[in-house]
């Protein structure tokens, strides 16, 4: 960009159960869209454009997602003034953690280090309608123990080719998962949560798209007994042939982490 612009990272927070994902679409509400529209109005007369960490799809929620403002001309004199009036012309759905000035070397998606989503799921019974925004409910009960086992198969570096949508036959599928675990939901709590809700939880530097949907997908096929271990297995190897399909709702998903190198 050039020297007449400043730069700031921006933390921000949503609940996507309204919005049809991150991206700036015709005619469709999103949080990109929300943004824009909302920086114009504050910012009247100031050329700028906004760049996400990531592409969240409909639905999708943010506990710490960030983006990157370029303002063309002088720079804000108090962030944190700004920051307020940005708050106080947003809808109730979308917050402004933070904001900070960074250098024109600064790149919110290539300096990305590490991400961490968080599928929220329950089953067994049927939710209070008010959960719907946050948690997938599965009305069927499921075989927990074996997917709280298999979950842990999905880290380390593998192709995940079967968990993404079908793309050319170049395109490069392989990620190195940190970590993914299951474990008991302590991220949300409400009292019209079950009284049990779970958490699946994967970190890596990247995803393919429909990742995490797809592996949390998988994971509940296996629960209901739809497919079997050696199927998500087999899934992993190279050059496998298994064609999953079955992609999570995205209302379960949120970004609850997301680190950037120095």
């Amino acid at each position: 960009m050039s020297d007449k612009y400043v730069y700031y990272l921006v933390r921000i927070q949503f609940l996507g159960f309204r919005f049809s994902g991150w991206q700036k679409q015709p005619n469709q509400k999103t949080i990109e869209g929300m943004l824009l529209k909302t920086l114009k109005f504050i910012l009247p007369n100031r050329k700028l454009k906004i760049l996400g960490a990531g592409r969240t799809d409909a639905k999708v929620s943010s506990l710490n997602g960030a983006f990157e403002i370029y303002l063309e001309g002088t720079p804000i004199p108090n962030l944190e003034i700004f920051k307020n009036i940005f708050n106080l012309n947003l809808p109730s759905d979308i917050k402004i953690l933070s904001m900070v000035e960074k250098n024109e070397n600064f790149n919110v998606i290539k300096d990305v280090k590490l991400k961490e989503y968080v599928y929220l799921f329950s089953f067994g019974t049927k939710n209070h309608p008010f959960a719907a925004p946050f948690i997938t409910n599965i009305q069927e009960d499921l075989n927990f123990e074996l997917m709280v086992e298999t979950a842990t198969l999905f880290a380390g570096k593998n192709d995940f080719s079967a968990y993404t949508v079908k793309q050319s036959k170049n395109k490069n599928n392989i990620r190195e998962v940190v970590s993914c675990y299951i474990q008991e939901n302590n991220i949300l709590k409400a009292n019209f949560f079950p009284e049990k809700s779970y958490a699946l939880h994967i970190k890596a530097n990247g995803f393919v798209r429909y990742q995490v949907r797809m592996i949390m997908g998988a994971l509940i096929q296996l629960g209901k007994g739809e497919i079997d271990l050696k199927i998500i297995e087999q899934s992993l190897m190279p050059n496998n042939n298994i064609e999953l399909t079955y992609v999570a709702p995205g209302s379960g998903l949120l970004l609850n982490q997301l680190d950037f190198r120095e």
